[in-house]
């Protein structure tokens, strides 16, 4: 199969073998087992050196929803990130990975009181409010907790500020104050005694591959940052010009132009230190999977191959359960393939034709349609590319009940666990993972 760019950058191979870091795919389902998710430090740290470089007068917050391991959460912590949340429990994972409440923003559009106030009591950075009732929800609980709240408004920008593979702002959406109200919002948060009106977070897209939208966004950012700043008469204190940086998922795509992106923030700063209206204004970027995704591997095993009517399936222990987006079932209007291969036989000629589907007793789950593959048999196993972010976190795990996948972390030759093998929630009565294990354990555990 033909890879994306940037896969064989990332991933090496010993002969017939895909290597994860320094370590064989093979091995680590040998320790480990399938389906196991599989994540690369190196790459990691390598995505943020290059968002570092390219921002490099920016504070960067990791978006905890891209994929919320406790590992991944104190690796990013640890290069310098804040974390943007968008509930009470990655609030509790934020804390409990160590991050100081006022590295923390909080977004989301439908934040329940009790959540806010949570946020407000643990001394949230910036709250990122998203409607009017949310601003008076926000003033109401600062009385009652007799504190002053810091707010940011996040704006769902006019239509002259889109693009990416997923279009978010400019139309009709739950997600942020519509531009045209910004003005309202503004003079109603600023009346409020309890609300410490801070700044604008900008939402307008997601994955994006294309450097000019991207630098478009922030030129819209900061148009609606300094009438944000005259609308108060002093520089607001942050301007959160959101994620949305993509990465290449598909054969057709390019990955993103790092160097044009860091030559249009340069020039975007160069203006911005010049206006007063931002006279130290705080710059945020807040990206998930541009950290994320291209480190994680999904590695599942072939339980049978089978001939139905003229065409090959290849049928796995994992599949739509575990890896949602890789099935097309996650906002894909007409199915694309990830990049997939055989780990174990990595430089054999793609010389079949095959449909990779999993378990599950539904037609959705197929992970691949008409993909080029070498010749199939039981006890192969597929890597999935791309899958370190909006794929366990984002997958229904309790569809059949099938245990859960482990996460596993590598770092050059060491690779080690960072989360169990589990089951579902739903099970319906007290049990030990251990005890479901035994029986029903990954395919090669």
């Amino acid at each position: 199969m033909k890879l994306v760019a940037g896969i064989e950058e990332s991933f090496a191979a010993s002969g017939n073998e895909l290597l994860v870091g320094d370590i064989p795919a093979t091995r680590l389902v040998r320790e480990f087992g399938t389906p196991l998710f599989v994540y690369d430090q190196q790459i990691m740290h390598r995505q943020w050196e290059r968002l570092r470089a390219a921002f490099p007068n920016f504070a960067i917050y990791y978006s905890v929803k891209a994929n919320p391991n406790f590992n991944l959460l104190t690796f990013f912590l640890a290069q310098g990130a804040g974390l943007e949340i968008a509930s009470a429990g990655e609030l509790y994972l934020a804390r409990e990975a160590g991050c100081p409440p006022d590295r923390l923003f909080f977004a989301g559009p439908g934040k329940t009181p009790a959540e806010l106030e949570l946020a407000i009591k643990q001394g949230v950075g910036e709250i990122h409010a998203e409607s009017l009732l949310e601003l008076a929800r926000i003033a109401s609980i600062g009385v009652r907790l007799d504190c002053r709240v810091p707010v940011a408004i996040r704006v769902n920008p006019e239509a002259d500020a889109q693009g990416g593979a997923m279009r978010m702002g400019g139309r009709p959406a739950p997600f942020g104050v519509d531009e045209e109200l910004l003005e309202v919002a503004i003079e109603f948060a600023a009346s409020q005694p309890t609300i410490d009106f801070r700044g604008i977070h900008l939402f307008t897209g997601t994955q994006i591959l294309d450097a000019e939208v991207l630098l478009a966004q922030y030129r819209k950012g900061l148009e609606i940052g300094k009438r944000a700043a005259q609308r108060i008469g002093r520089p607001i204190h942050s301007l959160d010009f959101g994620g949305g940086l993509g990465v290449p998922y598909f054969a057709s795509d390019q990955g993103l132009d790092m160097a044009r992106l860091a030559n249009g923030i340069a020039e975007l700063e160069a203006q911005i230190n010049t206006d007063s209206s931002f006279a130290g204004t705080r710059l945020i970027i807040e990206p998930g999977r541009y950290l994320i995704a291209e480190a994680g591997v999904y590695l599942t095993t072939v339980l049978d191959v089978k001939t139905s009517r003229g065409k090959k399936f290849v049928i796995l222990d994992g599949g739509m359960n575990h890896h949602l987006a890789a099935s097309g079932n996650l906002g894909q209007t007409i199915k694309k393939n990830f990049p997939m291969a055989f780990a174990n036989k990595w430089r054999r000629p793609d010389d079949e034709v095959v449909e990779i589907v999993g378990p599950l007793c539904t037609p959705l789950d197929t992970l691949g349609r008409s993909v080029q593959l070498p010749c199939p048999e039981p006890g192969d196993v597929l890597a999935v590319f791309q899958s370190g972010a909006y794929a366990r976190t984002a997958s229904p795990l309790g569809f059949l009940s099938h245990p859960s996948p482990p996460e596993v972390m590598v770092d050059g030759k060491r690779g080690w666990l960072i989360r169990q093998r589990g089951v579902p929630a739903d099970y319906g009565r007290d049990m030990e993972p251990s005890d479901v294990l035994a029986q029903v354990g990954g395919a090669n555990d």
